[in-house]
């Protein structure tokens, strides 16, 4: 019986846990989340879509701002996860490819800025820990961090594009290369 009393117990304890993690979701990623967006629609209505289309149309003609400058971008002044709806205003052809390299940018740049995404910071602190242990400068790791993910980013999003052609041919599928304007 204390058996089924403690699994009783751990079971619940399971499902508080994760109450009290979806609170304290709800007191601060989701407010910071909210407001980003309504930054980002709010820069778009002043814009203009047409000219945040034209901007996007730009960088995706050319493989160095649409895979190391938008993605950067992006991540820089949006963070994780807001810097995917940049995306939107990409021809659909690019949007895997943008969103591959968003989500590994979002990662790599973290020791340099780490606002871009405080949830995952602990993971580069702990290899950032046993490099000052060495006696090493934690900032000459995030620097070199952020420039070899640059170059790995850059590769992932030219290696998807490859892998969108190809699974697009073999499923009959045409992707536009061309922006759609956003409703």
């Amino acid at each position: 019986m204390k058996y089924i009393t403690k699994f009783a117990e751990g079971f619940m304890n399971l499902f508080q846990t994760g109450a009290d993690t979806f609170i304290s979701w709800v007191t601060t990623i989701v407010p910071v989340v909210l407001m980003l967006l309504v930054l980002m629609n709010t820069i778009i209505a002043m814009l203009g879509e047409e000219r945040v289309t034209k901007i996007a149309r730009a960088s995706s003609k050319n493989i160095f701002t649409r895979y190391l400058i938008l993605p950067f971008l992006a991540t820089f002044m949006l963070g994780n996860p807001m810097s995917f709806t940049l995306g939107r205003f990409l021809p659909e052809y690019y949007k895997p490819s943008f969103y591959a390299v968003t989500a590994q940018a979002n990662h790599t740049s973290n020791g340099v800025f780490p606002h871009i995404n405080p949830g995952e910071l602990f993971i580069y602190l702990g290899i950032a820990q046993g490099v000052t242990k060495l006696g090493l400068n934690q900032m000459d790791l995030a620097v070199r961090y952020l420039l070899v993910g640059l170059v790995m980013n850059f590769v992932g999003g030219v290696v998807t594009d490859y892998t969108t052609k190809f699974v697009s041919k073999q499923q009959g599928i045409k992707l536009s290369k061309e922006p759609k304007s956003v409703n």
